[in-house]
């Protein structure tokens, strides 16, 4: 189960702190759970890992086993939570290595709809000319402009390699239940489609089928993943403060913000675990980022980024702190041989296994950056399987929306991402943009 190691935080902290925010954090928890603040309409992930429809499950489950024999990629079609959830469960079950690995049953999951390059598409498009595949488009108004394009782009090259008939059985649409482009079009063509709950926005919506069918299409075991979730919940919801690793981390943050601690650093010493910082970086960006206010979310992957962004760290202006994933244990065993010369000077190290080092390696630096002025607070968990990773999830969520509602914000809208459309569809002249200015 997470817990939180705040040992390398508390340097940082004045006597009282904790008890003061302690207060303000449990009455945010209230409004959470009590739907009283703003927002509140989109508040369907809180329960949904216990109320969870079974027999959509058993649905994606079909629809897994029905398209994955026959096809050796799966396209996911979607930007922002339509697409990062699904990436960062997939990507921390799996390294990089993992589909260029001999006997890989499952399909590989490739991505769409999440940039406008150019370039990407024509390489999308030359790989899928030789490739069996299949689609899910992931979009609640199927006009977002990116996956709307790549929609367009690929269902023409699925309709022109497989016939019109065929590519209908290899579409699957994620969509609103009742109005939309993307539910119209689906409707039309009589495509699988899913629903995606009106009370979850997309950043929230990792466990709903906008992330379980692409988990489930990549073989990882969706039961788990939700029953991992169900367990945070119960803790998240019934256990006290002193007990309830969600609320900690919530007021260990905003206490650090309140401190001048403006940017937080997501960091990891797992290469699989860059996508839950993307993730992650969306969801507290999208929910914090508002009114002047927030902590900027940013994220670093060590030892990697220790040798680039290092010295920032230890050394550049003190207006960040650190929230470190740690992981107990690793799912493999790789040992250092033993070298006659030594040329390279490591045969101290034969005795011990990779995992050992790289903790070695997180121990020092986290002891460091505490020291350089750095607070670092320390999620730990025992290993990364579905189980764990559902656990991961929901308590960051649910420590998002309690964190959120102690800024006093709205943690569930995110007016600011309009911005940037307005000025696009001027540049591009979309109809009823004329005469509009930047």
């Amino acid at each position: 189960m997470i817990k939180i190691d705040a040992t390398h935080v508390k340097p940082f902290i004045a006597d009282g702190e904790m008890t003061a925010m302690q207060a303000r954090i449990s009455e945010a928890k209230d409004t959470l759970l009590n739907k009283t603040g703003a927002g509140n309409d989109f508040l369907g992930w809180v329960d949904l890992p216990s109320t969870f429809d079974n027999k959509i499950v058993e649905r994606l489950k079909n629809d897994v086993k029905r398209l994955s024999d026959k096809i050796q990629a799966f396209v996911v079609i979607g930007i922002g939570g339509s697409y990062l959830g699904a990436r960062a469960v997939i990507e921390s079950l799996q390294s990089e290595l993992s589909p260029l690995l001999p006997g890989k049953k499952s399909p590989v999951i490739i991505y769409a709809g999440h940039t406008l390059s150019e370039d990407y598409y024509a390489d999308l498009l030359k790989l899928l000319d030789n490739m069996d595949y299949a689609v899910a488009v992931i979009s609640k108004s199927g006009t977002t402009t990116e996956p709307a394009i790549a929609f367009r782009i690929i269902k023409n090259h699925l309709e022109s390699k497989y016939g019109v008939t065929e590519a209908r059985e290899r579409i699957i649409a994620i969509t609103d239940e009742a109005k939309g482009a993307l539910h119209d079009i689906s409707v039309s063509e009589k495509y699988p489609m899913y629903v995606i709950p009106n009370n979850i926005g997309g950043r929230y919506s990792v466990l709903t089928p906008v992330g379980l069918l692409p988990i489930a299409m990549a073989g990882y075991d969706i039961d788990q993943l939700l029953a991992g979730a169900r367990e945070m919940r119960d803790i998240c919801i019934n256990n006290k403060f002193e007990d309830n690793p969600a609320l900690t981390y919530a007021a260990l943050r905003n206490i650090l913000y309140n401190k001048g601690k403006k940017v937080e650093m997501l960091v990891n010493f797992e290469p699989r675990l860059k996508y839950i910082s993307e993730w992650w970086k969306q969801l507290y960006g999208e929910s914090e980022g508002k009114e002047g206010l927030g902590i900027l979310p940013h994220s670093l992957s060590f030892t990697t980024d220790l040798h680039s962004m290092g010295q920032y760290v230890q050394e550049g202006e003190r207006l960040l702190f650190e929230t470190l994933i740690h992981v107990d244990n690793a799912q493999s065993h790789v040992g250092i041989p033993s070298d006659k010369e030594n040329l390279d000077g490591i045969n101290y190290l034969v005795t011990k296994s990779l995992n050992d080092i790289n903790h070695c390696a997180e121990e020092g630096t986290v002891i460091a950056h505490e020291r350089g002025g750095v607070p670092v607070i320390r999620i730990c968990i025992p290993s990364l399987t579905e189980r764990t990773i559902g656990q991961l999830l929901y308590f960051f969520e649910f420590a998002c929306g309690v964190s959120g509602y102690t800024l006093k914000i709205n943690p569930f809208d995110q007016p600011g991402v309009e911005a940037y459309k307005k000025n696009m569809f001027i540049l591009l002249g979309k109809p009823g943009y004329e005469g509009m200015v930047l």
